[in-house]
């Protein structure tokens, strides 16, 4: 598969304008989603109780989280904690109740089912602790985006360290978008996937533009647009390979790794794929339009080489 891979020959960059318009469209539709109907904020940010119980036998999750759902508690968090007989509940929170109130509703709702399940503890996390988690998460991503805006600069050229901003910024807009449209839960461990993302996708872009800078150097005669599309071609198998081997773990998490891991896994998946495709579609074609060429990364040459270059 992977000489077939070395084989082809893609004109990738004749792409550059429809791949174009289906990423603003994707961007515009994240943005409408965003703004009309925001994210779907786990307790981490909304503030709501967290419950203990124990049980005297191994604790079946499937069948707490259905009584839990029967009893309008659709949006509760199930997860062992600590071993199979420990159960942690996270409730959002409720109008009209108070922490007491929820955990004696959800301690009598186990109880229908098993009734050797015993209250361990109850704690309130308050919304104001959500706002700074809301206030913090914002500020890695700004953060994380500024530290690669310098790094790619320094390391390349400045309309590469806008490629790879760029490209960033679709992924990250595309996987919020759709955890929008869908309503998936947004927690901490989501807020992680992302920020995974953001180096998963920074990764694959820098190896793409280590080889046109390589290319650039090397092919003197081509074409900015043929380099790109060479270099494209030339790490396309590093590129599958990587990308499928990784969705194979994640599709391992998302299947088997139980409901607690899912929105990090949904994340990391979505992110994967729109990572790999923004570093061909999104970062390299950025570059082009930007007009880099040969001349930009040919090594600089000092004043008085030459000569040196000249003497016995």
């Amino acid at each position: 598969m992977k000489q077939l891979i070395k084989q082809l020959n893609i004109d990738f960059m004749a792409m550059r304008k429809p791949a174009l318009i289906v990423s603003l469209a994707l961007i515009l539709i994240s943005f409408i989603s965003l703004g009309v109907r925001g994210l779907n904020l786990g307790i981490d940010f909304t503030g709501g109780t967290l419950i203990e119980v124990g049980y005297q036998q191994a604790a079946d999750l499937n069948k707490v989280r259905d009584a839990l759902v029967e009893a309008d508690f659709d949006d509760a968090i199930v997860q062992h904690f600590g071993s199979v007989t420990e159960v942690l509940v996270r409730v959002a929170p409720r109008e009209g109740l108070d922490t007491a109130k929820v955990s004696s509703q959800v301690l009598q709702v186990l109880q229908s089912q098993d009734d050797s399940v015993s209250m361990r503890r109850v704690e309130f996390v308050g919304p104001q602790v959500g706002e700074e988690l809301t206030e913090d998460g914002g500020m890695a991503l700004l953060i994380a985006l500024v530290c690669i805006l310098i790094y790619v600069t320094v390391r390349f050229e400045k309309r590469f360290a806008a490629g790879s901003v760029l490209a960033l910024i679709h992924d990250v807009t595309i996987t919020l978008g759709l955890f929008s449209i869908f309503q998936l839960e947004f927690d901490l461990s989501v807020l992680a996937a992302i920020l995974a993302v953001i180096g998963y996708s920074l990764n694959d872009t820098i190896v793409v533009f280590d080889r046109i800078r390589e290319n650039f150097r090397k092919i003197r005669k081509a074409s900015s647009e043929s380099v790109i599309n060479t270099s494209l071609n030339q790490t396309l198998s590093r590129t599958l390979v990587t990308s499928l081997t990784t969705l194979l773990v994640l599709l391992s998490l998302f299947l088997f790794g139980g409901e607690v891991i899912h929105g990090f896994a949904t994340a990391l998946i979505i992110g994967v794929l729109v990572g790999t495709y923004s570093s061909i579609y999104i970062a390299s074609s950025a570059v082009l339009m930007l007009g880099v060429s040969k001349a930009d990364l040919m090594p600089v040459v000092k004043e008085g080489a030459e000569l040196d270059d000249d003497r016995p």
